[in-house]
């Protein structure tokens, strides 16, 4: 599984057997898509709570009349070159307005990916501008899963702690892993992408994660995000 470590309130890690630091213990699966508030047509509402200090000055978003139709691109340009992902905003609002939002306020810019997981899950784990596991947004929201989600090549996905503390690190599937519902799954990467991420991945880890996995060998170095 895929969890966030803890650290003063609620930081961020991954992945339970393989790349957590988290508990092992088995997490209710959520089978029904989370009931959403509903705000003007076409948009729902979305609650954030604070958790503690972000690893990076950032100000949480709005949770108001947060878009639910359509999809939304972004392109995170790396050392290695550019990962496209698509998000579908019907099936996760309020992940990918948080997405947004820290893409926005440059929270992910010039940061490293710090966990790579190469054996038994494949997958590349981002978004904390600590660079430790660790860090987070300063606040958390729920999750977005369906029983029916999957995790083949080029899966985005929330990183998390156990139900309901979503942040800001995420998870690049760059192989077909199998993981239970447990991850909210806000978009996809294109073929390119994911043999960017791959490439990355070819270069191994140190092995530093007792959970699995470690630190990758590669810079993984995410330069930027912007919107399309």
């Amino acid at each position: 599984m895929i969890r966030r470590a803890l650290a003063a309130a609620v930081a961020v890690v991954l992945l339970s057997a393989c790349a957590s630091t988290a508990s092992t213990s088995a997490t209710a699966v959520r089978t029904t898509k989370p009931s959403l508030a509903q705000a003007s047509p076409g948009t729902v509402s979305c609650t954030y709570v604070a958790a503690s200090t972000p690893a990076k000055p950032v100000d949480p978003p709005s949770g108001s009349n947060v878009p639910a139709t359509g999809t939304v691109a972004a392109v995170m340009t790396t050392n290695e070159g550019p990962i496209s992902i698509t998000m579908d905003r019907s099936r996760t609002p309020c992940t990918i307005n948080s997405f947004l939002s820290l893409a926005q306020q440059r929270y992910f810019d010039a940061t490293s990916c710090h966990r790579l997981v190469n054996a038994g899950m494949y997958l590349l784990q981002c978004g904390d501008p600590s660079g430790t596991g660790l860090g987070g947004p300063g606040y958390t929201f729920r999750d977005e899963t369906y029983a029916t989600d999957t995790f083949p090549a080029g899966t985005v996905a929330m990183a998390n702690a156990g139900p309901n503390t979503n942040g800001s690190q995420f998870f690049l599937v760059y192989q077909d892993t199998r993981l239970p519902p447990h991850y909210t799954v806000f978009g996809h990467m294109d073929t390119a992408g994911i043999a960017v991420v791959a490439k990355i991945a070819a270069d191994g880890q140190d092995g530093s994660n007792s959970a699995g996995g470690g630190k990758p060998n590669n810079p993984a170095r995410i330069l930027s995000v912007s919107l399309g």
